[in-house]
């Protein structure tokens, strides 16, 4: 698990490295997105969680993914440009975050008749049933959800607040 003041110090390295000045680092309260590149605000962050979860390899990887976007540019998405810029920093995973997300911080926790768990951080807005008991929807496998208590104000993303 990595430690988030090294995380820090590995980000703000990366950042003066590759980027000039006017790039920050920050970590964010993102539950299911491990890294962010947002070139409006010249800012990289990480989730927190996910951060606090994840191996110094795993992290680090994150990073190198999120820089590549600041030097890729904001329209090059992970097209050919952003891939030739990531595997020269060294970055080796694949477009997305395929791992684990911050399942215990979501705000609602939904439960099938079969009795299969179902996460979400925001208030589900229609009626839902399991895509494991059936195809499309069918009322007979209607997930009943229920706020978890303790995880943020009602029906937005689990709360928290960004750090900087």
């Amino acid at each position: 698990m990595a430690e988030l003041a090294r995380v820090r110090t590995w980000a703000e390295a990366l950042i003066a490295l590759h980027l000039d000045a006017s790039w920050t680092f920050r970590f964010d309260a993102a539950k299911t997105r491990a890294g962010l590149c947002d070139h409006a605000h010249r800012r990289i962050s990480v989730s927190r969680y996910l951060a606090a979860r994840f191996g110094d390899d795993e992290i680090h990887q994150v990073l190198l993914h999120e820089v590549a976007h600041a030097i890729a540019g904001p329209r090059a998405g992970h097209g050919e440009r952003w891939r030739r810029t990531a595997r020269e920093l060294g970055y080796v995973g694949g477009r997305t975050h395929d791992g684990p997300i911050a399942v215990e911080r979501a705000t609602w926790v939904g439960t099938c008749p079969g009795g299969h768990e179902h996460v979400r951080f925001r208030r589900p807005s229609r009626p839902m049933s399991c895509g494991r008991c059936a195809r499309g929807y069918d009322p007979a496998h209607a997930i009943a959800w229920r706020r978890r208590s303790g995880t943020g104000t009602p029906g937005a993303a689990g709360g928290g607040r960004e750090d900087g």
